[in-house]
């Protein structure tokens, strides 16, 4: 048996002072007072004095690779930073690349605390071994898109990933179309099929920039989450990103649909320079959860830090400095929008 003690154990409902959680064979056998440690069998302690333990965060949305290419594209606005910066330098990605920079991403990630990561990039099969040889827990799908041009997007490469790693134990397969404005009604109509015949969660970005949200309605005379909701894509399987020009009848629909939105405060205040109504949401039975997004737009694959800024940002947003964000983050109310997660 192995023991981990801290002066504080924080878990969802309270803090807990002097403690020692006992480890049989990967897994939690218990919580009991460190004065009482040396009436159990341990073999081996970690931790100490000066310690603070707590449950491993969950990073809700990530890309990990894109590590590689932190520092790029600074004070651009979201549509041009994707379209001048960062597509160019994707379509030159190799699967070698990919797993290195996967490596590198996820062991950030995870010294800043995160045990869980939710990412959606390219050459997810290498993102995939790079979490199991990394020993991480890991949702992960590959990127959809076939209303933008780019080969290693291609739609048939997100079916077959999902098929090849569905029975994985450590990484859960997801579909992963890219956003409302680059994927098709036809391709969203068959990856609705699928997640519906397999029980498959859908991650995808939705209302992330002005522009995708005014082609979407251009296109299909409707907003984003007005266009998902008539797809009958929004659901408990559902995990939408971002949402920052969601409308106050598309945060209803949302809040009513039991999908669950991640929100990035820092990504998208540093490109769009906008805050998600996720309070909105939340007051409203909304399911959210909170994620770093990548590297580049975030500079951090930080946790802790998000929490700080989830709870600064949207004091922002409401004008509000007694807005209390930052008290339900840290009870684990994050875990609401994963609570549908296996």
């Amino acid at each position: 048996m192995k023991a981990i003690v801290a002066d504080y154990a924080l878990d969802v409902e309270r803090i807990k002072k002097n403690v020692a959680v006992l480890i049989e064979e990967d897994k939690i056998a218990g919580i009991v007072p460190r004065e009482k440690l040396n009436e159990f069998d341990v073999d081996e302690t970690f931790g100490g004095s000066g310690y603070l333990l707590m449950p491993g965060l969950v990073n809700a949305h990530t890309h990990v690779a894109m590590n590689k290419f932190r520092g790029f594209g600074d004070d651009m606005p979201l549509d041009r930073w994707l379209k001048e910066v960062i597509w160019p330098m994707e379509k030159e990605w190799t699967e070698e690349e990919i797993y290195k920079w996967a490596l590198i991403g996820i062991a950030e990630a995870v010294a800043n605390g995160s045990t869980v990561i939710n990412d959606h990039y390219f050459f997810a099969w290498k993102i995939a071994e790079a979490a199991e040889k990394l020993g991480v827990r890991a949702f992960i799908g590959q990127t959809m898109m076939d209303l933008v041009e780019m080969p290693i997007a291609e739609p048939e490469l997100g079916f077959k990933f999902f098929k090849r790693w569905k029975k994985s134990t450590l990484v859960k397969a997801t579909l992963a179309p890219h956003a409302t404005d680059t994927v098709s009604r036809d391709l969203l109509a068959e990856v609705k099929e699928v997640a519906e015949r397999e029980n498959a969660l859908v991650h995808m970005h939705v209302s992330q920039s002005r522009e995708e949200v005014l082609r979407v309605k251009k296109r299909e005379k409707m907003l984003p989450v007005e266009y998902l909701k008539e797809l009958e894509m929004l659901g408990k399987n559902f995990i939408g990103v971002h949402g920052v020009y969601l409308s106050k009848d598309e945060v209803k629909i949302y809040a009513e649909s039991d999908a669950a939105l991640v929100h990035c405060p820092t990504s998208l205040a540093k490109l769009e320079g906008e805050i998600a109504p996720i309070i909105d949401l939340w007051e409203l039975g909304g399911r959210i959860a909170l994620g770093n997004d990548c590297a580049v737009s975030n500079n951090s694959l930080d946790m802790i830090l998000e929490m700080k800024f989830a709870a600064i940002l949207n004091k922002v947003k409401r004008k509000d400095p007694q807005s209390q964000l930052r008290r339900k983050y840290f009870t684990g109310q994050p875990l609401e929008g994963l609570k549908h997660w296996d």
